[in-house]
């Protein structure tokens, strides 16, 4: 039986002519011309001054915290329903994470929710922009601005959102990104932030540079990190950028195909809900079962799965898992996450593929409604 995987990276522009460059050139570790050209045209794209590139999206987060002076005693607040690099980079400073419900239809932070978590040791609000749909920007924006707040945009999902024709990243105090290799454009590993302030990208430059001075060779003037992308990913991250029209193309017609052969069960599943202001890039199709599917959500990865259709399901509620757990209860955050599932989505699955996912997926639901 041929397996659909959830997801896989796709190729299809000039990622094997640059790769081949970096080495036979021998510029393969951090220095190299695709480290600054990836950065300069990435920030380009996110209509920001300044992009840094960084290993992974995780540090990507980690950077503008150790920036902003986030540290012990302060509070950073993050919505309940994210994957679980958005919180562990908290506490990688030492801060407190502070949960806030989401949208039950956006499945976004809901605004609503904030100011109720603000206290004078909160110093940032985290926005992820989950599964590609861009979060209620405006509305985080004049919170944090009435309370003197940084605003972090995790768009490690959402490369190329749109929030009211702005793009995403570009918003907040910061924006950070993942090319994992499942994400819309991919470096195997690897991360980038960006930012207009200029303050914040000379401090996140030298944190990430294991805080040597750019004036003075060996010469540290703070505890830094090695965080840096190396030439040969950013060689495949300049290649995918070059295509990014493209990839963001193809993942809206995957999820117009699933929306198409979905629609005889949409009384049973629900989408994503996207604002019509917004464009959301689909990282992944995404579905909640409604309460009247009487079947437990992993038992419907488990039929998928054996029909050769690989799934996920959706986040974790961050506080049901050990190293964060408390009684709070986040009502929509904990219906989302456990009705919810990611469908295959990657830009080379096809008509036929994806029509065979929504077939199978038809036959589970209708037999036990």
């Amino acid at each position: 039986m041929k397996k659909i995987p959830v997801a896989q990276p796709n190729f299809i522009g000039n990622e094997r002519e640059y790769v081949l460059d970096c080495m036979d050139t021998t510029w393969v570790s951090s220095a190299g011309k695709y480290v600054q050209g990836f950065e300069k045209e990435f920030a380009a794209f996110c209509d920001t001054t300044y992009a840094l590139s960084c290993c992974n999206g995780t540090v990507a987060l980690h950077l503008p915290l150790l920036a902003m002076g986030i540290g012990a005693e302060d509070e950073v607040i993050i919505p309940a329903l994210t994957y679980i690099a958005t919180c562990n980079a908290v506490k990688y400073v030492n801060a407190t994470p502070v949960f806030v419900d989401i949208d039950p239809d956006t499945w976004n932070i809901d605004p609503a929710k904030i100011e109720e978590k603000i206290t004078e040791r909160t110093k940032a609000i985290i926005v992820v922009h989950l599964y590609g749909n861009p979060a209620d920007m405006d509305a985080v924006i004049k919170i944090a601005r009435k309370h003197h707040l940084y605003v972090i945009e995790d768009a490690a999902e959402a490369h190329g959102a749109l929030y009211k024709g702005k793009k995403v990243g570009s918003i907040g105090d910061v924006g950070t990104f993942s090319f994992f290799g499942n994400k819309v454009i991919t470096t195997g590993e690897g991360g980038m932030v960006v930012t207009n302030n200029a303050m914040l990208a000379e401090k996140m430059r030298l944190y990430k540079g294991q805080g040597v001075d750019p004036q003075k060779r060996y010469w540290h003037t703070v505890v830094g990190y090695n965080y840096r992308m190396t030439n040969i990913e950013a060689a495949i991250g300049l290649a995918q950028l070059e295509k990014i029209d493209t990839h963001i193309s193809l993942r809206k017609n995957v999820m117009e195909s699933y929306a198409r052969y979905l629609a005889p069960i949409k009384d049973y599943v629900a989408f994503q809900h996207v604002d019509l202001e917004d464009s959301a890039i689909y990282w992944m199709v995404s579905v909640i079962f409604r309460d009247n599917v009487k079947i437990e959500r992993d038992e419907i990865i488990q039929k998928l799965e054996a029909k050769g259709i690989e799934t996920r399901p959706l986040f974790y509620v961050i506080n049901d898992m050990p190293p964060y757990r408390s009684d709070e209860v986040f009502e929509h955050a904990k219906k989302v996450s456990k009705r919810g599932i990611n469908l295959p989505t990657y830009g080379a699955i096809t008509e036929d593929e994806i029509r065979y996912v929504c077939d199978t997926l038809i036959d589970i639901v209708e037999s036990v409604v």
